[in-house]
């Protein structure tokens, strides 16, 4: 068949949605390996109309510049901030993402992370393994009781809303901040005092220049004593040597399907700490959510290609 362009697919995805794009003529390339490299990347990417990036590639301007017919990059993602969108936009470079689609799976990670710290799950079943549990006692692994537990959201978006919505489930009150307050049946707080108040404090904002270390030292040590922090939503919100500090006597522990670096390398000494449990970044890896991903990404990228509006454009 004769090829009516190259996209380019930085990992292979679930799912048969690249299956229509070859349908239609298009010649796919979809690296199989677990790690795309950047000079892979800048490899790769020559000659391409299409591409469809994951997180972890950084689609900067030398990137976009290696492939001069570029025309759209449909990102395998509802986070765009691994893409420079100025560079995208002077390029006339359509850039869309996967928006809504993983909201349920990744606020039943949030829940799922938020139930393994604050009942120490992870301890339980390190200590079942190692051979120590002996004895039924009143004090073994003592948690946080989570009904009447207070949890502050930061970034009261779609997936902050559905954990809201779980929350509720376990009696919890839920209290929120963000850029601005919503017509939600939650009270609405400043960030100080979210993180003076919460007992649970759950992190759902974009990374941004202005949301980077959001919660930095000053802001961790500000949090209520033997209270949690969950983030599933982007590593740099959060700085990670003030956390170890704090998970030493602070804070009761923290949940995290995202880091800073990412991935943690080996002996990185929040790996050391039994009060934190830490997820390799797999908040929509329900395999219906990331099929539909690949779904939506297809769709977006077909849309450019074919000379109209895509679904969910960014830029």
């Amino acid at each position: 068949m004769f090829s009516v362009g190259k996209i380019l697919v930085t990992r292979s995805l679930p799912g048969s949605a690249l299956e229509h794009l070859r349908e239609r003529g298009y010649r796919v390339e979809a690296h199989e390996g677990l790690f795309l490299s950047r000079e892979d990347l800048l490899k790769k990417v020559e000659g391409a109309i299409g591409l469809i990036p994951t997180v972890k590639d950084r689609v900067d301007a030398e990137v976009m510049d290696r492939a001069p017919g570029l025309k759209v990059i449909a990102c395998y993602s509802v986070g765009v901030d691994h893409v420079d969108l100025e560079a995208a936009k002077a390029r006339g470079i359509r850039v869309t993402q996967t928006p809504g689609v993983l909201t349920e799976a990744t606020a039943d990670l949030t829940l799922a992370l938020l139930l393994a710290v604050a009942r120490r799950v992870a301890e339980g079943v390190d200590y079942a393994r190692k051979g120590l549990w002996q004895a039924w006692h009143p004090e073994l692994l003592l948690g946080m009781d989570l009904e009447g537990a207070t949890l502050g959201i930061v970034g009261m978006g779609r997936i902050g809303q559905a954990v809201a919505k779980r929350a509720e489930a376990f009696g919890m009150r839920v209290v929120y901040t963000g850029r601005t307050p919503k017509p939600l049946p939650y009270p609405y707080l400043s960030l100080e005092a979210l993180l003076a108040t919460s007992d649970i404090v759950s992190l759902h904002t974009p990374l941004t220049l202005e949301t980077h270390r959001l919660i930095n030292r000053e802001r961790l040590f500000a949090m209520k004593p033997g209270s949690i922090l969950i983030n599933t939503a982007r590593g740099g919100l959060v700085d990670t040597e003030a956390l170890v500090e704090a998970l030493r006597g602070h804070l009761f522990g923290a949940g995290l399907d995202v880091t800073d670096p990412e991935p943690l390398p080996r002996g990185h000494p929040l790996y050391a700490l039994p009060n934190a449990v830490i997820t390799p970044h797999i908040g929509s890896a329900g395999r219906r959510t990331r099929e539909r991903m690949a779904e939506m990404a297809v769709e977006n990228l077909l849309a450019v290609l074919e000379g109209r509006e895509p679904p969910n454009p960014v830029v």
